[in-house]
């Protein structure tokens, strides 16, 4: 071989390299993947090599300026979904996926939030770049080069192939039938790497889009059959007892249970939840079941009683699909319904979504009047939005259904100082930090809101349900959170934290507080019993949750679920009052049937199935 090859393979090869360490220490120090033994270090270790292999390495098929120009541009790229995945994951915790990408209209509204992950250490992720720019300008005798021989490409090939199998084959003693279990990200990245994972995300996009064009209606038959041997009969004393009344309900941006009845720095979080609590139906072990179309995913799961997709928001990839919503229901039965939200229209595609789902009118920014001064962060402040929207409300058909979604407890939770009513917490994570003043600006204006209604005789006629939209502390800051809470987060305690708050309000009923599991998917049959509307023969995965035969089941996107007795996590069983390790055999029940709702609740929106219903 001359001399010009072995430069050729050189620069190449120094490519491939420094960007497969990189990629590495971005796992190691950016991704918080679990690793439980050294297999699972060297399959993380080596999976990125063969992708790297692959299609950095078709340099070596380009001689001297064409190859130096794909190797640079090719490292670029791959160094910038990296990096994307890395600005993601540090909210998120979480990797990007297709339909993400499709999410892209969103990005206008979300500078704040992107401009507070971005940060100068991120000018790593393009060092191999620059070191290459400087290789090629600074060294080109060095870097000359002509294309390699075929037989040695056939080689190098051969052996990243050969490669890509055995990183798959060693991953599946690991964790078998890996690529069945798509609702773990963290564990497919782990195994087959991120840029792997971003080539079968690709495929999964293409299987999901011909799911459509292949369905028929008898696959709707299967999942109604099972849907309906899971109902459970509501509640008899308090069954139709919202019939006639308006029906409000409020979307809490970003609120987790963890805020109610606790203090920082001795002031209350929420005092006015916490009163509002003991006049009411309070749930304390609700959960949200969002995925990475978080408001928007808990909006899908309330109208659905579906589950929202593993793999970006179903309100952009599954739009224009027929479902069964609780608006269309209710409307069906005389109810005016309506949203409230003092954001763009499109954003999250709303304004295509809530005309699909039956909504008489969606009062977005433009129903608002907005200035600098009544807005901070993402848009309108929480107190002025409910203060405009009571007019709204008085002006709507009687009986309504409301739906109002808050706006001010967004990352990241800035707050202008006048609005502060208690003071930021004091701990390593600045998010943190800021996110208790939000929260109590949140709850003041709740309080704000609930006198309006009552000012204008809105509050006795009307029920009242306020939950918690998704998390708003991610696992990022965990060391702070086990500060403030006193205990250490692990895996069992990261799956309690994605408790929301639940609280029902039925004028004339006493408070009371219910440890039943429960979870917004359950919230569609919910208000239609309060309504005194029968929805037996829909097809919805959720049950009452006033239900004397709730099963106390709730089955999280990312494939854990929570039990009356047992947490299942990230591959471990816990006991669920010790939050102490135990026989996955006690979990193994529960896990067949939290996988077979995922997928027929999958299949539902793939398939978009339900424009089968009542024609099978």
């Amino acid at each position: 071989m001359k001399i010009w090859d072995k430069m050729t393979m050189n620069f190449t090869f120094i490519a491939i390299a420094s960007l497969w360490i990189k990629t590495y220490i971005v796992y190691k120090y950016n991704f918080d993947i679990k690793i439980e033994n050294s297999t699972e270090e060297f399959i993380l270790f080596i999976n990125p090599l063969s992708f790297l292999m692959i299609v950095i390495g078709a340099g070596i098929l380009l001689t001297e300026k064409p190859q130096k120009i794909y190797v640079i541009t090719a490292t670029f790229i791959i160094s910038f979904i990296l990096f994307a995945n890395a600005v993601y994951y540090r909210e998120f915790s979480d990797f990007i996926t297709i339909p993400l990408l499709m999410q892209f209209s969103n990005l206008g509204d979300l500078q704040s939030s992107v401009g507070e992950l971005v940060n100068f250490r991120d000018f790593f992720y393009f060092s191999d770049v620059l070191l290459l720019i400087l290789l090629a300008v600074k060294h080109p005798r060095f870097l000359t080069s002509v294309k390699l021989k075929r037989t040695s490409a056939a080689v190098f090939y051969f052996s990243a192939g050969a490669l890509v199998f055995f990183n798959l084959g060693l991953s599946e003693t690991q964790r078998p039938e890996l690529l069945t279990r798509t609702f773990d990200r963290e564990i497919l990245v782990k195994n087959i790497g991120t840029y792997h994972f971003h080539v079968y995300d690709a495929y999964l996009q293409t299987k999901a889009n011909a799911q459509r064009a292949l369905a028929d209606g008898n696959q709707l038959t299967e999942i109604e059959n099972y849907t309906r041997a899971h109902y459970k009969a509501p509640n008899e004393q308090l069954f139709g007892t919202a019939k006639g009344k308006n029906i409000i309900v409020i979307s809490m941006e970003s609120t987790q249970n963890f805020v109610i009845g606790e203090t920082v720095n001795g002031q209350e979080i929420t005092p006015f939840l916490n009163e509002f609590i003991k006049e009411s139906y309070y749930f304390d072990e609700f959960y949200h079941q969002t995925g990475q179309g978080k408001t928007s995913d808990s909006e899908f799961l309330l109208d659905n009683s579906l589950y929202p997709l593993g793999r970006g928001a179903v309100f952009f990839t599954h739009s224009g699909n027929k479902y069964m919503s609780l608006a269309a229901k209710l409307k069906e039965n005389f109810y005016y319904t309506a949203n409230l939200h003092a954001n763009n229209k499109s954003f999250w595609n709303r304004d295509v979504v809530y005309k699909n789902f039956g909504y008489d009118r969606f009062y977005s920014m433009t129903d608002y009047e907005i200035t600098d001064e009544n807005s901070v962060g993402w848009g309108m402040k929480d107190a002025e939005f409910f203060k405009q929207s009571i007019d709204h409300l008085k002006e709507m058909p009687k009986p309504f259904y409301a739906k109002l979604i808050t706006l001010t407890n967004h990352f990241p939770f800035h707050l202008n100082e006048e609005d502060k009513l208690i003071d930021e917490y004091n701990s390593l994570s600045g998010t943190l930090n800021r996110y208790f003043p939000t929260v109590r600006y949140t709850d003041e204006a709740l309080r704000l809101f609930v006198d309006h209604l009552k000012k204008e005789g809105l509050y006795e006629d009307s029920i009242i349900i306020i939950y918690g939209d998704h998390y708003g502390i991610s696992e990022n800051h965990n060391r702070s959170m086990a500060q403030f809470l006193g205990r250490e987060i692990t895996p069992f305690e990261s799956v309690q934290l994605q408790r929301v708050p639940l609280i029902v309000h039925i004028p004339g009923h006493e408070g009371q507080a219910i440890s039943a599991v429960t979870g917004q998917i359950d919230l569609r049959p919910t208000v239609l019993n309060l309504a005194g509307i029968d929805s037996k023969s829909d097809i919805q995965f959720g049950t009452d949750i006033f239900s004397a035969e709730q099963d106390q089941f709730v089955v999280l996107r990312d494939g854990s679920f929570i039990s009356k007795e047992y947490v299942y996590t990230k591959g471990t069983c816990y006991e669920k009052k010790t939050g102490e390790e135990t026989s996955g055999a006690n979990c193994e029940h529960y896990y067949d049937q939290a996988k077979q709702e995922l997928y027929y609740s999958d299949r539902v929106i793939y398939g978009d199935l339900l424009r089968f219903y009542g024609n099978q």
